[in-house]
């Protein structure tokens, strides 16, 4: 009853209580969409995990192709740990496995993005070049890996390098053709402005077309380290140990399920933090994405 006292005698007490109220209820709502965020991944991996198990307990499945939850975390504390003598999996823990494959993907990866990028910006301005080269990338971006990892075996040997190249002929495609299309979609009305105001070709590169492509860059840059990614079990086919990749062909010549699904789930989840620094990488160096 106070209230409506108090707003009687001071009309404007009224318009300040429902500007708080407004400036509350975005608060709450922003709050509510990030616990709603943070939940649901949440909800759905606690949603596999109770099919997984009744998978399993169901006994359509042989415990080889469908092995428990539990066996599967058993495998996992087995290979990154020292148990009855024997050192993770051949000799190795798994984070030491994951890193190696890392570095590579790494390597890979960086290497074949640097060059995607510079081809994209050199495909997207310059016409003849474009027409050129595109066919080329087309023909590589169908090639599946293994088509060409055992040609790259025979002029490279077994070490690092044609695992390295592997990972960086399957990363350059995506980057190069996004930056292609990013670089041929820059505005053009704004491309003459620069050119009126007496910038030159490189200047107009680089303030105007590279900032417009940016955004489409950083897409096809998650799209190549997916691309490296799905590759690396095919590029530690031969020599792959110490790595996932090689973790995951040797356990499956033996059946070993469990350390198979331990290798894809390390793979997968690690695949799903590099991905989340490149979305804040992008936030961070487009800020003007989705806004304007």
């Amino acid at each position: 009853m106070s209230v409506f006292v108090d707003i009687a005698a001071d009309p404007d007490l009224g318009a300040r209580h429902h500007a708080r109220g407004a400036d509350a209820r975005p608060g709450r709502s922003r709050w509510r969409g990030r616990v709603t965020r943070a939940a649901l991944p949440l909800l759905s991996l606690l949603v596999f995990g109770v099919v997984w198990q009744f998978a399993a307990a169901s006994g359509v499945w042989n415990q080889t192709f469908v092995p428990y939850p539990a066996t599967v975390w058993g495998a996992f504390v087995d290979v990154s740990t020292t148990h009855d003598g024997v050192r993770g999996y051949a000799g190795y823990l798994l984070w030491e496995h994951l890193y190696m494959t890392l570095r590579r993907v790494l390597a890979g990866v960086a290497i074949g993005v640097v060059l995607g990028v510079l081809l994209g910006l050199v495909m997207g301005s310059v016409s003849w070049v474009r027409s050129v080269l595109e066919p080329w990338l087309t023909f590589l971006r169908a090639l599946p890996p293994l088509a060409y990892f055992f040609l790259l075996v025979i002029w490279l040997g077994i070490d690092e390098a044609p695992k390295i190249t592997l990972l960086a002929l399957a990363a350059l495609p995506p980057a190069a053709v996004a930056t292609t299309a990013a670089v041929v979609a820059a505005p053009v009305g704004l491309q003459e402005a620069a050119r009126a105001l007496g910038a030159s070709r490189r200047q107009v590169i680089r303030d105007v077309v590279v900032p417009s492509a940016l955004p489409e860059t950083f897409t096809g840059i998650r799209l190549a380290v997916g691309m490296a990614y799905s590759s690396v079990v095919a590029a530690e086919l031969f020599n792959g140990i110490p790595g996932v990749g090689g973790l995951v062909k040797d356990a499956s010549n033996y059946n070993n399920t469990p350390v198979v699904l331990v290798g894809i789930f390390a793979i997968g989840f690690s695949g799903l933090v590099i991905d989340g620094l490149l979305r804040a990488a992008e936030r961070r160096a487009v800020p003007w994405r989705g806004k304007v």
